[in-house]
């Protein structure tokens, strides 16, 4: 299909190509060295290997026609997209977090975000997608091997699975809530706290719209695609449905990130 050989390849490469020029500017530039350029550049990084685990599998799979997946390729493209998105998430959080020290404490900024925090919270975010992954995963591993998915994720096989999975979307539940809810919390207690420190000043308040919305964008389409695919019951959720939704949370934050979270924003 047209989807499989025209848009994903494209995409694919033009997300390649966009966050290696992050990385490649970061990484070059000693200007660039600073807390919010090094969780970007590793986000850049993070969203390379995201959409390296789903599309040109999906790619192949499509031109050779064989569609089968093995039940340890499935568990592992399941684990490392999981961890891909926990951490991700984590990122993006820490860089709302960022914003709000960077306006409204400046001149502690230096000691809050020094090195030390910054790679302690990318140990932690790393080591909370791995376990994060690894439960979902460990839980998920024994159910069929065949899914209606251009990559492997555990609400399809949910859906295919004749035993009961309602411990399964339990858990999926309580790390939405526990998880994405506490992120979501802490960007909007940041994204507040921004505007509430900047209302009195008109061009200040347009600076930080400038800065915050993008971010905010990214954050709602990567939130709400990938919960509205967990959170929809497995008996009546459509197949294409899910399917867009799942490239909207795999494919849409890579490839809007280093256009909305790039240089021209966070300079």
């Amino acid at each position: 299909s047209v989807l499989y050989f025209i848009v994903f390849p494209l995409t694919y490469l033009d997300i390649l190509l966009g966050n290696m020029l992050m990385v490649t500017v970061t990484s070059a530039d000693q200007n660039l060295h600073t807390p919010m350029y090094f969780f970007l550049r590793n986000l850049s990084i993070l969203d390379m290997c995201f959409i390296s685990i789903t599309v040109p599998n999906a790619c192949v799979n499509s031109v050779t026609g064989n569609r089968a997946i093995s039940v340890g390729g499935c568990a592992t493209q399941i684990f490392l997209v999981i961890f891909c998105a926990c951490v991700e998430l984590l990122f993006l959080t820490i860089m709302a977090w960022g914003r709000y020290v960077t306006i409204s404490q400046p001149l502690q900024y230096p000691i809050i975000m020094n090195p030390g925090f910054f790679v302690h919270m990318t140990l932690a975010s790393l080591l909370s997608g791995l376990v994060y992954a690894g439960v979902h995963t460990g839980n998920a591993f024994w159910l069929p091997n065949m899914v209606h998915q251009f990559f492997c994720d555990i609400h399809s096989l949910l859906r295919l699975s004749c035993s009961d999975t309602n411990s399964n979307m339990v858990l999926i539940l309580v790390c939405i809530i526990v998880v994405d809810g506490g992120c979501f919390h802490i960007r909007l207690k940041s994204h507040v706290c921004i505007f509430s420190v900047l209302k009195f000043s008109t061009k200040e308040s347009g600076e930080a719209i400038n800065i915050c919305t993008p971010h905010i964008l990214v954050v709602s389409i990567f939130l709400s695609s990938g919960t509205g695919v967990y959170l929809r019951p497995s008996a009546t959720s459509d197949t294409l449905q899910d399917m867009l939704l799942s490239v909207f949370y795999a494919m849409v934050p890579p490839l809007l990130n280093p256009l909305f979270c790039g240089l021209r924003k966070n300079s």
